[in-house]
């Protein structure tokens, strides 16, 4: 017994092990594809840039938006639900601050409005969804469309300019090292999702609503009030998002978002999320989020057409979602 535990495991044994964990497949592919990307950077670096410290930063400010959103979306998903107007919520909410700042009142109070409101639009999703029982994929699309239009409404189809104070405007885009410091805020928002979904009774609770929501709540578990504070939290964490990004760029388009429902999704589908629920890792929606930039990166830099990073997503989506079932039965 004294050599099974001392005896060294082989690759092999060191790659089931790593599979088998709950962020499993995200980690492999995501280490596999870095190795092969760094590889291609140090033999081809005239033709092939992806070690460049420009690149590396454009990556680094890229990520965090859709990290923090997807991280939103994990938390809800693994509750069982889904929400399907993060991208209206992104756009809508940072408007709303925009439009807020720009009539002269203090930039506080602005960004306070733009967080509760994001907050206000996920209590009101899901209290829509565990009041009627009409699937949360329906009232989310509905939302959605309906957000989309007063976005068009209050910006009337132009874009709205950001200039806050130099101190908050560093707050987001700071360079610390070669990365700035928006990167470590979602660094941050990621341990602090961690912790809650690990090491809170209440995260603990999303995993059984999620996973069997009869069981939930024949244990005593409130179903509706954790289905709940799950879209409070996407939405809350979909606002953060849309302001940190638009103050990066320091101006927010009526267009800007669309489409950040999907790619959210697919980041944390990528990363071993259920689909159906109960199962899921804030690490694994992290390096989906991450993956699914690195890739995009790859093709830029490989001059390939913008359309390849759709299909690429389609087809990993595919893979994730059949690779996480076999790895349920196994």
């Amino acid at each position: 017994m004294l050599e099974s535990i001392l005896k060294k495991p082989t690759a092999a044994e060191l790659y089931m092990r790593l599979r088998r964990g709950r962020a499993g497949n995200i980690i492999v592919l995501f280490v596999v594809v870095q190795a092969l990307a760094i590889l291609c950077g140090i033999v081809f670096p005239g033709n092939f840039r992806y070690l460049d410290q420009g690149n590396i930063q454009l990556m680094l400010k890229a990520i965090p938006s859709l990290a923090i959103t997807a991280l939103g979306v994990n938390l809800l998903m693994i509750a069982g639900e889904f929400d399907l107007s993060v991208g209206a919520t992104f756009t809508f909410t940072a408007l709303v601050m925009a439009k807020i700042f720009n009539a002269h009142m203090p930039l506080g109070i602005a960004v306070l409005a733009a967080l509760a409101l994001g907050a206000a639009i996920g209590f009101l999703n899901g209290l829509i969804v565990v009041k009627t029982n009409v699937p949360s994929f329906i009232v989310t699309l509905g939302s959605m469309w309906f957000w989309r239009g007063i976005i068009l409404i209050i910006s009337q189809a132009v874009t709205e300019s950001f200039y806050p104070s130099a101190f908050f405007t560093q707050l987001f885009t700071l360079n610390v090292g070669p990365m700035q410091i928006q990167f470590l805020w979602a660094l941050l928002i990621a341990m602090l999702c961690w912790f809650f979904l690990e090491r809170h009774k209440v995260g603990n609770f999303f995993f059984g609503v999620g996973g069997n929501r009869n069981a939930a709540s024949a244990l005593g578990v409130n179903v509706g009030r954790v289905k709940i504070i799950a879209f409070v939290i996407t939405g809350f964490l979909t606002a953060f998002a849309g302001i940190m990004s638009t103050v990066r760029i320091n101006s927010i388009s009526p267009i800007q978002g669309e489409g950040l429902e999907l790619q959210a999704i697919a980041a944390c589908v990528i990363g071993g999320t259920a689909l159906m629920g109960g199962r899921g890792t804030i690490l694994g929606a992290f390096l989906g989020a991450a993956l699914m930039f690195t890739i995009q990166d790859i093709l830029l830099l490989l001059q390939a057409p913008g359309f390849y990073l759709r299909m690429f997503v389609g087809i990993v989506i595919v893979i994730a979602a059949a690779l996480n079932e076999m790895l349920k039965k196994e």
